[in-house]
Order: C-alpha cells, then sequence, then structure tokens
C-alpha cells in the first residue's frame, strides 16, 4: 500500500517537477512515511527523481537556453560541479543536523518561489542579473540542490527570470539544469548506504512517466493556479516538518 501511494505522489511529482518545481516537497514526506529519516529520504529522492529529470529536459530541450553571453553549456559545467560539491557536503553533514536543517530548508526555498511569483514588481523580472552573475547564482544553486534537492527548481526559475528568460523559457531551461545538476550528486550517491533502491526503483517510474506528461503540457497549463498550489504545498510541509522536528 505504501508502495502504491509512493508511485501516485511520484507521478504528480515528476508532472510539477516539469512544470514549476517543487515535485521533491511531495517526495520527501512520503519516502519518510516509508520509514527513512530525512537524510536517507533526501538522498533517496535525488536518486529516484534522476530518470524523470532526464526524461522531462529531454523532451523539453528545445525550449532551453544559455543567458545573453553565456552558453547553455556553461550553465552545464557550472551545475554538475556545483551538484557535486552539495553531495559531498550533505554525505558530511550529521544526520541529526540535516534534520533540524530541512524545515527551514523548504521555509527558504517556498518563501522565495512566493516571493517571485506573486510580489516581485512587474518590472522587476528582467535584466537584473547579468550573464556572469547567472552563471556565478547557477553555481550556488546547483550546490543547494546537491546538498537538498527540495526548491533548486524554483531557485533556478527565479534567477533565470532575473537574468532576462521568459518564464516559460526559464522552466525548460531549468528542467534541462535539474538532470545535469543531479547527475554529479547521484553518481557520489549511488555509493552511499542510505540509498534505499526499492523505494528509488518505484519513485522513479513514476516521476518519470509524470515528467514527460508534464513537459508536453508546459504550454498548455494556468501558470498562475499552478504557482499558487505550489506554495500552498511548500506552506504545509514547511509547517508539517517543524511540527515533527519540534
Amino acid at each position: 500500500m505504501a508502495y502504491l501511494l509512493l508511485f501516485a505522489v511520484a507521478m504528480w511529482a515528476g508532472a510539477q517537477n516539469a512544470l514549476a518545481g517543487g515535485g521533491s516537497f511531495l517526495i520527501l514526506p512520503t519516502l519518510m512515511f516509508t520509514g527513512m529519516d530525512a537524510l536517507a529520504a533526501n538522498i533517496t529522492s535525488c536518486v529516484a527523481l534522476f530518470p524523470a529529470q532526464l526524461a522531462t529536459g529531454w523532451t523539453g530541450r528545445r525550449h532551453a537556453q544559455g543567458v545573453g553571453r553565456l552558453s547553455l553549456g556553461w550553465l552545464f559545467a557550472v551545475s554538475i560541479v556545483g551538484g557535486a560539491i552539495g553531495a559531498v557536503i550533505l554525505l558530511e553533514t550529521p544526520r541529526g543536523v540535516f534534520a533540524q536543517l530541512v524545515p527551514w530548508l523548504v521555509l527558504f526555498a517556498t518563501g522565495l518561489f512566493a516571493w517571485g511569483s506573486f510580489f516581485r514588481r512587474p518590472g522587476a523580472a528582467h535584466g537584473h542579473l547579468s550573464p556572469g552573475g547567472a552563471g556565478f547564482v547557477q553555481f550556488l544553486i546547483a550546490t543547494y540542490g546537491g546538498y537538498f534537492g527540495g526548491g533548486a527548481g524554483f531557485l533556478m526559475v527565479a534567477a533565470l527570470t532575473m537574468a532576462g528568460q521568459a518564464v516559460r523559457i526559464a522552466s525548460a531551461t531549468k528542467n534541462v539544469l535539474a538532470g545535469v545538476m543531479n547527475a554529479s550528486a547521484v553518481a557520489i550517491f549511488l555509493f552511499s548506504p542510505d540509498l534505499h533502491w526499492e523505494q528509488a526503483i518505484v519513485t522513479a517510474a513514476g516521476a518519470t512517466i509524470g515528467g514527460v506528461a508534464g513537459a508536453r503540457l508546459i504550454h498548455h497549463i494556468d501558470e498562475r493556479m499552478l504557482r499558487i498550489f505550489i506554495v500552498v504545498v511548500g506552506s504545509l510541509l514547511t509547517v508539517g516538518l517543524f511540527v515533527r522536528a519540534s
């Protein structure tokens, strides 16, 4: 029964990741529901979502772009390096410390996404981040993503739109970079004893199906309603994680 729930949640999360991000907010507590602690759930989630990220990025790859003089290839490179650094930091973080950090990480990601979606002035969406600045910010986001997957998609869309990309182009670029960013982290996590293979396989199957469907719907979905839904999910999860940690 728990695996059926995990598969269904993974399908939804895969579609949500393709459309706007935040799918790992759903996967993390569901994996913890199957009996894992926060660190093992985060590692398993990263590995499990990787095939879906590759499928989603490939499906929408023709819409992905670089930022001005900063090519998509350079964004690839900084994402790979950042993801590896974040993964190493995670494995060196004491288990109890990470469990206490998770609610704050989710709160941070949700708050930033809400600000970018609903409170930022219309004229502030473009041109406030240079190509060089966008590359540096992407490196920081990739490091964060290698450490904690939740909210990295939010951060990438926010940064890419501030660098001048339209939201839908930024979403497609984010989908491609998410797979690249996690490739190095996954290569490290594959050797971790905290990786739970059964749950990872179930999650990967559901998320891949949902991710491909979401990538095909990216130009047909009501973007505002989706963003409202993501903020609500992130807020509820933040409250739940703080209650659990107390």
